[in-house]
């Protein structure tokens, strides 16, 4: 299962292309658009999410809620297109309106300044618009749609935020249970798993970043249960689960580092430590869908040897704070050799929440294309009918 998108950030519409999906997968648009709609909330994002409204249209692919076999096209309408019209003309000579946007103060930070070394460009707002976050509204329909997918096969994805500018959650405040998790977490507007003494605190946090013109990054943690053991390969490099997931992840705007099960504390630790104990487990072996073995913790994060082992995978990526600052920092004007300060672009002062959504879909896709390696299949019930002699091997 693979997927390509187009588009600008305030260009017309957003487009995604999700191919290889198999035929009979049942498509809700509606849970489409509830991943859509999570996407655009959080404290601290700026004015365009009260703009844009993102609504999904399927334009191929699915016939009377379920896909075909065929390519999935989806569609994400731009609404504050409509004030940019002109300076996205396809044909023609340069509007003022486009001459009026046009910027060469590169910002630290954003693929400004590598983009017109790359591309030769005379307006940087080229790179600014293909490189844009908003783009990540497509990989989160598509990301929906392997989402619906996999839980199909009973498998469940959540995110949550567990550090916002340097506040961190405590480990106590996490709750072991997936479905009490994701409720708390989606019961506010920071996606973390903390008390409403907590959320008022990082909310002033937050608000202290605005007022000085700043911006916040953080952490966030992407949790899928139900994942089988067995997807992935050690055989080649490319094959490893782990180094596929933390591409996927690390190409997400922002995000700077990408860490399974303990990550970088795995450093800190002896082996003795950090190693998951394999123990029996007993008279559970007869339960539906149980392994003949159990471990008493998950350091590893649900991956060995770059193969799932029948944990929950447990993921964190780090995102910098946003480039485009209210305050901004130093820069060159490319047109003219003399220092001045960097463009400013309609921001947010932090989109680490949404962080968590857009991580999620990546994740959906990469464990997607994973069942797909392993069991293919054409259809969706043969690929059910597959997962469920391969869980009885198992047992």
């Amino acid at each position: 299962m693979r997927f390509l998108t187009a588009g600008e950030s305030h260009g017309p519409q957003l487009t995604v292309i999700v191919d290889n999906v198999p035929a009979g997968v049942l498509v809700s648009v509606d849970k489409i658009n509830h991943q859509l709609s999570r996407r655009q909330v959080g404290f601290g994002r700026g004015g365009r999410m009260s703009i844009e409204k993102d609504k999904v249209q399927i334009l191929s692919g699915v016939r009377f809620g379920k896909t075909t076999g065929g390519p999935v096209t989806m569609v994400i309408e731009n609404r504050d297109f409509k004030n940019w019209e002109s300076v996205f003309s396809i044909e023609g000579e340069v509007t003022s309106e486009a001459k009026e946007k046009r910027f060469m103060l590169p910002r630290p930070g954003h693929a400004d300044l590598a983009a017109y070394y790359k591309y030769d460009l005379d307006d940087l707002r080229d790179a600014l618009e293909r490189s844009s976050a908003r783009e990540t509204a497509a990989r989160v329909a598509a990301g929906a749609l392997a989402g619906q997918f996999l839980n199909a096969l009973g498998m469940k994805t959540m995110s949550y935020v567990a550090r916002l500018g340097g506040l961190s959650i405590q480990s106590d405040s996490i709750p072991e249970g997936i479905d009490e998790l994701m409720a708390l977490v989606e019961s506010n507007d920071l996606r973390a798993p903390l008390s409403d003494e907590c959320l008022e605190r990082w909310r002033s946090h937050v608000q202290s970043a605005r007022k000085e013109g700043t911006t916040l990054g953080g952490d966030v943690v992407v949790r899928v249960d139900g994942v089988m053991p067995g997807l992935g390969s050690y055989v080649q490099w490319d094959r490893k689960l782990d180094g596929q997931l933390a591409q996927a992840v690390m190409s997400v705007q922002a995000v700077k580092s990408v860490s399974i099960g303990l990550g970088v504390e795995g450093g800190l630790r002896t082996g003795h430590e950090f190693h998951d104990a394999i123990h029996p487990t007993g008279g559970d072996s007869e339960l539906e869908g149980a392994l003949p073995v159990s471990r008493p913790t998950n350091r590893a994060g649900g991956l060995e040897g770059g193969v799932t082992n029948g944990e929950s995978l447990v993921l964190t990526a780090v995102m910098k704070p946003i480039s485009t600052l209210l305050n901004p920092l130093d820069s060159v004007n490319l047109e003219t050799g003399e220092a001045e300060l960097a463009h400013f672009e309609r921001s947010d002062v932090t989109a680490v929440p949404a962080c968590g959504v857009v991580c999620e879909a990546m994740v959906n896709l990469v464990l997607a294309r994973a069942v797909m390696d392993k069991f293919g299949g054409d259809v969706m019930s043969d690929i059910q009918a597959a997962c469920v002699h391969y869980k009885n091997r198992l047992r």
